[in-house]
């Protein structure tokens, strides 16, 4: 019988020599996908769960979040001309919905403008919303400095102005446009620049969501981060009233604000009625078909996908799981809550210690509780409070902007529950299958947790949630576009703007025909 032979293989590479520099190259591309590997599973925060999640310490919380060497910074960092005395005509906005709504479509207003090269009129605030509140932009806003703010950027006036044609002088009026939702620059700089010089002025209703978020131009996202975080600041009432009710609750220590987003209308919108009475599943299930598109939706899928809100007592276990007791001050900004004090007498046993401005603010907020006012001190006391805690934040205008602001704010600690990872925890909870419920609710919050630190926007997470990295920088940078401008970056501005004047006031009168008194 012959004999075969050897095929180890030692005696095959000796055959085949050429691969002995092959099994080394594999060797070492297995050792990189390894490291890779556990790289990746240590950075999304499944490690050991006795370690990650017992040993955590939960006062830390009360800091701001590690920067990681970033601070914000929005200002220009390449040539930013100043607006020209002359412009191609009016931009007029009607910006529609809640306070954080508007918020938003007041900076897409001051993007168009400067794109645009037009004077922007001073924004309207719908009255005929949810609020009915007529306080208007003056009654919220601080006039004098959001003109003064953006003084480099677009030129602002109060009104339209009044013009003389064939001896007669009334005033001017813009042209109606209703623009595309999440329309592209290029719509503004075609079309509306069309009928704006058609015109001399235009007015663009309804303005909510109208210009798209993503913009590739980080010189114009800078822009909108001046106008919502440097250039829209409250009347010095409300700011007032804010601080008076922050130094109340600080007072005792350090607190936490909670948007507790539980309200009618969001309930409707989720289609997460299973959990209320016959009677009130009625109303949430009418209020639905008569605002919101009809559609089939099961509550227990909605829930499994994170679509429903955190009830007021799931927001308690999820505190209390993470380690924060009962003697935790907790600042309320909610509307009225759905279902009345039964779905609030779990949580305020769990903790006791809550206020709202109603309860820790002066009498005089309640005259207008409701409005715009009172949806501002909330905003400002959870932009000021050391924790923030949203339990909704899908199309929550007031959650997603404040996380936005908390950021660029100095990275104060944001707590977002991921509702889509919690629910089935919860769900087994109710089924009688709570097990280990603590310890998986922390495990949850802090492997899925950023809690306010600078991280990636990946979608859906929206720009107004998320400006990093266009709105910061790094005094330090090994990336060029990631460099702090210079400090003297205000003074630069100041000296083109007054260069620019000067040579167009040597040149002509540009604002011939029109009345002083509608400039700012």
């Amino acid at each position: 019988m012959p004999v075969r032979p050897r095929v180890g293989s030692r005696h095959f590479k000796q055959q085949h020599p050429w691969l002995k520099g092959l099994s080394t190259r594999l060797g070492i591309a297995t050792l990189v996908l390894v490291i890779c590997i556990i790289s990746f599973v240590y950075s999304v925060g499944f490690t050991n769960s006795s370690y990650n999640v017992e040993n955590i310490d939960v006062d830390k919380l009360w800091r701001t979040a590690d920067s990681g060497g970033w601070r914000s910074s929005s200002a220009p960092r390449s040539y930013w001309p100043p607006p020209p005395t002359e412009t191609n005509g009016f931009l007029r906005v009607r910006c529609n919905g809640g306070l954080n709504q508007q918020r938003t479509a007041i900076c897409n207003a001051v993007v168009a403008a400067r794109i645009m090269n037009a004077t922007l009129v001073l924004p309207e605030l719908d009255t005929n919303s949810f609020w009915r509140d007529e306080s208007g932009f003056p009654g919220i806003y601080d006039v004098e400095h959001f003109v003064k703010t953006l003084r480099y950027d677009i030129r602002i006036v109060k009104g339209l102005p009044e013009v003389t044609s064939k001896g007669k002088t009334k005033k001017l009026k813009a042209h109606q446009i209703r623009p595309p939702r999440d329309a592209p620059l290029s719509w503004y700089t075609t079309f509306a620049l069309e009928k704006m010089k058609q015109h001399g002025a235009i007015y663009l209703t309804p303005f909510s969501h109208r210009l798209a978020e993503d913009i590739d131009e980080p010189e114009l996202q800078r822009l909108r981060c001046r106008v919502n975080y440097h250039a829209l600041r409250f009347k010095p009432n409300i700011m007032k009233i804010s601080s008076e009710i922050v130094n109340r609750l600080r007072s005792q220590g350090h607190f936490m604000s909670i948007h507790l987003r539980f309200e009618m209308d969001m309930l409707a919108f989720a289609g997460c009625v299973d959990i209320f009475t016959p009677a009130e599943q009625k109303i949430l299930i009418k209020y639905r078909k008569e605002n919101f598109a009809e559609k089939e939706l099961v509550y227990r899928e909605r829930r499994l996908i994170g679509k429903c809100p955190l009830t007021p007592e799931e927001v308690g276990l999820v505190l209390r799981s993470m380690g924060f007791d009962n003697s935790t001050r907790i600042y309320l900004a909610s509307g009225e809550l759905f279902g009345g004090d039964r779905f609030m007498k779990p949580f305020r046993a769990l903790f006791p210690n809550l206020e709202n401005h109603s309860t820790v603010g002066p009498e005089k907020l309640e005259e207008n509780a409701r409005g715009l006012a009172g949806s501002a001190v909330d905003y400002m006391v959870c932009l000021l409070s050391d924790i923030f805690m949203p339990t909704y934040d899908g199309p929550s205008n007031f959650a997603n902007n404040l996380m936005g602001h908390r950021l660029y704010y100095g990275f104060r600690t944001t707590i977002t529950p991921n509702r889509k990872a919690l629910a089935p925890v919860f769900m087994d909870r109710e089924e009688g299958k709570g097990d280990r419920f603590e310890e998986r609710v922390r495990k949850v919050m802090f492997s899925t947790g950023k809690f306010g630190g600078p991280h990636k926007r990946i979608r859906p997470e929206s720009f107004y949630t998320n400006s990093w990295p266009e709105c910061f920088c790094q005094v330090n940078a090994r990336n060029k576009r990631d460099k702090c401008p210079p400090s003297n970056v205000v003074e630069l501005l100041e000296s083109r703007l007054q260069s620019e004047e000067l040579d167009e006031s040597e040149n002509s009168n540009s604002t011939a025909g029109l009345s002083d008194d509608s400039f700012i």
